[in-house]
């Protein structure tokens, strides 16, 4: 985790610390696995559509391919554009 998220908790007990740490490492892992099950369900729903064989056909690999890209593509962008914003937010105080 990184420390700059717990610079505002410097005057707590070192127990609550604790706990918020791993408060924010349970959120993170929970984003992460919705982020990825996201992913998944919409690159299958998108590109698979013949289920008459164990293995994806060589159209059905490109589209997931070309799928999960674009979605990794535009969180990465999501998330810099957050942190942006963020830090905008921040020298303005």
């Amino acid at each position: 985790m990184d420390k700059n998220m717990l610079a505002g908790l410097e005057g707590l007990p070192e127990e609550d610390k604790a706990r918020m740490s791993s408060m924010i490492d349970h959120l993170q892992l929970r984003d992460s696995l919705r982020m990825y099950n996201s992913l998944v369900e919409r690159c299958f729903n998108d590109c698979v559509d013949n289920f008459t064989r164990k293995t994806l056909q060589k159209q059905e690999e490109t589209c997931v391919m070309r799928c999960a890209e674009k979605f990794l593509k535009h969180s990465m962008r999501v998330g810099l554009r957050f942190a942006e914003l963020n830090s905008q937010a921040a020298t303005q105080d």
